[in-house]
């Protein structure tokens, strides 16, 4: 398990240097929970100095496997942003355990707000990501234990267990709420859903497809 901290904590240190948050004004900012619903602010309240301790900048259970069966697809993402970890406010940066079952997909997603660095723990993963418009370029790779693999911000990427064994993976991102749009079921789980016109269009589907997919979401 020390060796998964290491690997862990390189990954955090490389993304620090191109964190794309904007900088802190102070040493540090732990978040604080603001109950007046009329004030918002790009992240969260600062904790008054005098009271932060160093349970703030701590974080605990990442070493436990996250549960693959509780979806079809196999995967856990245990992401520790922000909302978990409050001393991470204004440093730009997270962190997350992916855990894959056999064959198991982290799907194709995006994060809006964050560069992704992904370190292999356990296993074999093939992971991609594809360029904007017009080149739509595919970039992959199979990547074993102690491969790195970075997918730049925005940008749509995936995550698949190639391997008949378990795997997990840790990343670093570039924010400290990188944000994620799982591309299936934005498009086709969306609240109130999409006119199905505009993705039997978008997608050159026939109707009873479109009405399909949308059930599954």
């Amino acid at each position: 398990m020390m060796k998964v901290v290491i690997v862990a904590i390189l990954a955090l240190a490389t993304t620090l240097v191109s964190a794309y948050d904007p900088s802190p004004l102070q040493d540090f900012c732990v978040g604080i929970n603001y109950t007046d619903s009329a004030v918002f602010v790009n992240g969260e309240f600062c904790k008054d100095p005098a009271t932060v301790i160093a349970n703030d900048f701590f974080f605990s259970g990442l070493n436990i496997p996250g549960n693959t069966s509780a979806n079809k697809l196999g995967s856990s993402v245990n992401l520790v942003d922000i909302s978990k970890f409050p001393g991470l406010n204004t440093l730009g940066i997270s962190l997350a355990r992916i855990d894959f079952a056999p064959y198991g997909l982290n799907p194709p997603h995006t994060h809006p707000r964050g560069t992704e660095l992904l370190v292999v723990i356990e296993g074999t993963l093939l992971v991609g990501f594809v360029t904007s418009n017009p080149t739509n370029k595919l970039f992959t790779k199979v990547l074993n234990k102690g491969d790195v693999f970075v997918f730049p911000i925005g940008l749509i990427h995936f995550q698949f267990n190639i391997g008949e064994t378990n795997a997990v993976s840790f990343s670093g991102l570039s924010s400290q709420n990188p944000g994620l749009i799982t591309i299936a079921s934005a498009v086709f789980g969306s609240y109130p859903p999409i006119n199905p016109d505009v993705l039997i269009k978008a997608f050159q589907l026939d109707k009873s497809v479109v009405d399909y997919l949308e059930k599954q979401f």
